[in-house]
């Protein structure tokens, strides 16, 4: 028997306590900028925490995984990408908001090179475009890399904090831009949309924009076209004259063009329909008072109510005098009283005449009735019998 192998174990456990000691490495200290990915393990109301290798864990504020509406966006085991800011009561603070704290140069140049988004504060209006506050750094953002439209109000943006694409960087620019990630959203939400809207959907949404053929409206950050002819059941001239950009209208889907990315929609479609009480309204051989809103070659159409509109027909507009044209006897714009003659619901047709008109053809068919009635008395004889009548009475005399 080997007696030089007859021990206790204490020179193993000796050896092996050698061999950690000198595999094992002080974690190296972390420099504020730097990159970390990893996963998310745990969220809590305050703070997401963040595996950090064998360093232990990381600390990123809870309200940088929150969007506008203060909703939570991020989930545990969510792959992310955060930058080291500092060490705090021995926890160590992470970010994944670039641009802030003392590394934010090398962050934004980090940014840069890996296509990543920073936030931005807009500080102020120059020339071109938008002074841009990323933590404590400047940047420069074009008007035409904002996404915003040429009738936008500028002034509103001031202030407001924002998400940006860097397209430029040297030492001593940085230039952004929104528009690339304005398109993301706008493709994430349309997709999201196209699984639950279709056309007849009542919506809410505001006015974005103002525009000669109609007005831009977002309805939660899809935005569509409301065009004039859709506004009002009655003839829209101007569109600023009944909306305004920020005024909010609940809408009805019009067309959904999913393939061309086109939304249209109808203000007056969700607003009461005038010609379902046009009849009472209306009645045929009613007088009413209206305006003449459109002048064509075969009538002229006058205006009763908020979208209801009657024609006088050509031939009805003198009694005995020829009218070739509308425009010979009436003027757009004025006001004019007509007879209802006839209702044509089906077809959403309204016939008028002048009540001028109207009331001479009445007195006309008075006139005519009383002669009428008058002749239906006793026979007086034949024309001869009373011309012999009147010879033989005046003989008398």
């Amino acid at each position: 028997m080997n007696t030089n192998n007859s021990h206790d174990g204490t020179d193993n456990e000796e050896n092996f306590e050698t061999l950690l000691a000198q595999s094992y490495k002080e974690p190296s200290r972390m420099e504020p900028g730097q990159k970390v990915e990893t996963r998310i393990v745990k969220l809590t109301p305050e703070w997401a925490l963040i595996e950090v290798g064998g360093k232990g864990e990381g600390y990123i504020s809870i309200n940088e995984f929150k969007d506008a509406d203060g909703k939570l966006t991020a989930h545990e085991g969510d792959k992310i990408r955060a930058w080291f800011l500092r060490s705090e009561e021995g926890e160590m603070r992470f970010t994944v908001k670039i641009g802030t704290g003392p590394a934010a140069r090398a962050q934004l140049g980090d940014a840069f090179r890996g296509h990543i988004p920073v936030q931005g504060t807009v500080s102020k209006e120059m020339k071109g475009g938008f002074e841009i506050t990323i933590g404590g750094a400047r940047a420069f953002c074009p008007f035409s890399q904002m996404g915003i439209r040429r009738d936008e109000d500028k002034a509103a943006y001031i202030g407001k904090s924002l998400t940006f694409d860097i397209i430029e960087m040297s030492e001593r620019n940085v230039v952004l831009s929104r528009k690339g990630i304005l398109d993301v959203e706008r493709r994430a939400k349309s997709a999201s949309l196209q699984e639950t809207l279709k056309e007849g959907d009542r919506v809410h949404g505001t006015v974005t924009s103002i525009q000669k053929f109609g007005a831009f409206v977002d309805i939660g950050g899809l935005e569509g076209l409301l065009p004039v002819s859709e506004i009002a059941w009655g003839r829209t001239e101007k569109v600023e004259d009944v909306l305004k950009t920020g005024q909010e209208l609940d809408l009805v889907i019009k067309k959904l063009d999913w393939q061309n990315e086109k939304i249209s929609f109808s203000l007056k479609d969700a607003l009461p329909d005038p010609w379902d009480s046009a009849a009472r309204n209306w009645l045929p051989g009613s007088y009413h008072t209206g305006t003449i809103s459109r002048l064509a070659p075969f009538g002229a159409f006058v205006t009763l109510g908020e979208g209801v509109d009657g024609l006088i027909h050509v031939s009805r507009l003198s009694g005995e005098r020829r009218v070739n044209h509308p425009d010979e006897v009436l003027k757009l714009g004025e006001t004019i009283e007509v007879r209802v003659e006839a209702v044509d619901m089906k077809n959403r047709r309204i016939s008028l005449v002048p009540a001028e008109i109207s009331r001479e053809e009445e007195e006309n068919a008075a006139t005519l009735e009383k002669y009428q009635n008058q002749t239906d008395a006793p026979a007086l004889g034949t024309m001869g019998e009373m011309l012999k009548k009147a010879l033989e009475k005046n003989g008398k005399k």
